[in-house]
């Protein structure tokens, strides 16, 4: 987790894994991502890469949770909020 700044409000920013969509097999792009409550995250409003279709488009509030990933323990987006 880092510490972001907007407006003079201190926020904390972390990484929010998001699943890629038709890849075949289970492929995460992280993404960064503001803490809204205990497991509500907004995902940064960045642009996806052209060859790329992310399960949440950015700026989307996502419900998280932690899962065990291929690099271990990470924080993924699994539903809409």
């Amino acid at each position: 987790m880092r510490l972001g700044q907007s407006r003079g409000i201190i926020k904390a920013v972390e990484t929010v894994y998001v699943a890629l969509r038709d890849e075949g097999v289970d492929v995460w792009r992280p993404v960064e991502a503001e803490r809204i409550s205990e497991s509500v995250y907004r995902l940064a409003n960045v642009s996806v890469p052209d060859a790329e279709e992310w399960e949440f488009s950015p700026g989307s509030t996502v419900q998280c949770e932690l899962r065990e990933l291929s690099d271990g323990r990470a924080l993924v987006a699994v539903f809409a909020a």
